[in-house]
């Protein structure tokens, strides 16, 4: 059975990508593992110094033992991405072997003092200037504290990100994929920026805490349908 649109799969990325005829995507937005032992690391995931105690530190939230980023995304995965659309914008992209690119995006996460990354680096097809995109996300910390988002994975994003990239990237109708879609953020926002979507991830406790959110996003009225 053709995959369809508007619906998300549980399952490695790579066979169902293959399902996926050439071209067809018009842009693939993704946050692939990096291969850093980010998911479930010792001392992964701290959020900053524990009050009055100088060299502590105090855990943001316990993501279990997965062990889905102790292996960075492989190369016949990424050329498939390649293979399945017109453009990319792909996260860490500075861990991974590709193309040379003038259009990196830059998200200044405004964490303060932490031992987080101050931004992240996403990797473009496109041929425009370097952009940047300023959203605080340390910890319980957030931009819009007014719309906080549950913290469900431990790279997750902020729909708000995804939402900018969508706006400034994404032409209308344009179909999008995220073929690691961990927390399902990215997913979120095409949901609500009128996007017609396909979606994966292979760990079947992200795909059920994902298919929640985006469930939820989908009965505000947005487009879509829902397959459990």
């Amino acid at each position: 059975m053709p995959l369809e649109l508007n619906r998300i799969y549980q399952g490695d990325c790579l066979p169902l990508m293959k399902e996926i005829p050439d071209k067809s995507i018009d842009l693939v937005i993704t946050d692939p593992p990096y291969g850093i032992g980010e998911a479930a690391g010792k001392n992964k995931n701290r959020s900053g110094p524990a009050f009055g105690k100088p060299g502590s530190w105090v855990d943001s939230k316990d993501y279990g033992t997965l062990n889905w980023d102790n292996t960075p995304a492989t190369n016949e995965q990424i050329k498939e991405i390649f293979r399945i659309s017109k453009n990319q914008i792909i996260f860490g992209g500075n861990y991974f072997t590709l193309p040379p690119s003038p259009c990196w995006i830059v998200w200044d996460k405004d964490n303060g003092g932490n031992d987080f990354a101050d931004c992240e680096l996403a990797w473009t097809s496109f041929k425009s200037a370097v952009r940047k995109f300023t959203y605080k996300w340390n910890g319980m910390l957030q931009e819009d504290m007014n719309h906080k988002e549950e913290r469900i994975h431990p790279t997750q994003k902020p729909v708000k990100l995804f939402e900018w990239i969508i706006k400034n990237y994404a032409k209308e109708g344009d179909v999008i994929c995220d073929p690691f879609f961990g927390s399902g953020s990215c997913l979120v926002a095409c949901v609500r920026m009128g996007h017609p979507f396909i979606g994966f991830e292979k760990e079947q406790s992200y795909f059920d805490a994902a298919q929640i959110r985006i469930k939820k996003a989908q009965e505000r009225g947005k487009i879509g349908t829902w397959f459990n």
